[in-house]
């Protein structure tokens, strides 16, 4: 009977698990203000499609160089169901969503990815959640809430269709980091990754192709074309990589956690390029976030005999 998946980090990956997390967070935040230069000339899909067709072969190659292993037979329709949630879903859920609705409305709902990755850690057994960690993601959820201030959250009319969207989004990238923990514990995780995106890329690229097609990057201005490379190799093949390998050192529940990073982190960058200043909300938000993720990821003192 294989191994039952520990329920806490390893003492040894602690911080290690922490700055990659946090360095996950913040190139995804980075990739809510460079996103919003490169899609007033590109096509979402068309976007979505390069995300994939770079960081593809790139994880197949960082894979078989490290790893050297294929996965079997019975691990394929994990890894395609892995590559449904994680790449082809999440992605294209999110970019639908997003052009229906606010972006206010997105990242609030995007707030509920560690709530649903409790429920399904809980129904599925493959998470236990106890006082302490639920606790602990309810200090991380009022924070990234007291960050967004959800009194600007608008509700109605062809915007309920994009929320609904997102909140699939939300769900479906919980769904991915929850069940990967069983497989990780058979294959590497570089491996597991590389093939999700083979799975996962292919329907992005069908879906895409003809938006991929009609760009014409030598009439793209040279700012855009470097807001391209950032979010292909940050919030796509380096976070990605980042996210896998710490749900397999800790635990997906305490992955899941610091995505309510993202508002403020966004806030943060967004500041000196737009002008805004940050005020208590952002501070109050940061400490009720730091509270909750010390809570999910404190480890439990050994009893003594």
């Amino acid at each position: 009977m294989a191994a039952r998946p520990s329920t806490e980090p390893s003492p040894a990956a602690d911080l290690r698990v922490h700055m990659a997390l946090l360095a996950v967070q913040a190139s995804f935040s980075g990739l809510h203000v460079f996103g919003k230069l490169v899609l007033v000339h590109l096509h979402p899909l068309s976007l979505a499609s390069l995300r994939v067709l770079f960081a593809t072969p790139a994880l197949l190659w960082l894979a078989w160089r490290h790893d050297r292993c294929l996965p079997k037979l019975r691990d394929l329709p994990t890894l395609a169901l892995l590559g449904l949630l994680g790449v082809f879903l999440n992605q294209a859920m999110f970019i639908f969503g997003l052009r229906l609705t606010t972006a206010t409305n997105a990242a609030i709902l995007i707030a509920s990815i560690p709530v649903f990755a409790v429920g399904i850690g809980a129904v599925t057994g493959l998470d236990r959640i106890g006082t302490r960690r639920a606790l602990g993601v309810l200090f991380a959820l009022v924070g990234s809430l007291v960050v967004l201030d959800p009194r600007r959250f608008v509700l109605g009319g062809s915007q309920l269709a994009g929320d609904l969207l997102i909140l699939v989004n939300s769900l479906s990238f919980a769904a991915f980091m929850v069940l990967q923990r069983p497989v990780l514990e058979r294959l590497p995780w570089r491996t597991v990754l590389a093939w999700a995106f083979v799975f996962g890329g292919a329907g992005v690229t069908i879906l895409g192709a003809p938006e991929l097609v009609a760009v014409r990057p030598l009439e793209l201005p040279a700012g855009v074309l470097w807001s391209v490379a950032y979010i292909l190799v940050f919030p796509t093949l380096l976070s990605y990589s980042l996210n896998t390998w710490a749900v397999r050192q800790s635990t997906p529940v305490m992955v899941a956690v610091y995505t309510t990073l993202q508002p403020l982190l966004t806030a943060l960058l967004a500041a000196p390029v737009l002008g805004e200043r940050l005020g208590w909300r952002q501070l109050a938000g940061f400490l009720l976030i730091a509270c909750g993720i010390w809570r999910v990821g404190k480890r439990r003192r050994p009893a003594i005999a």
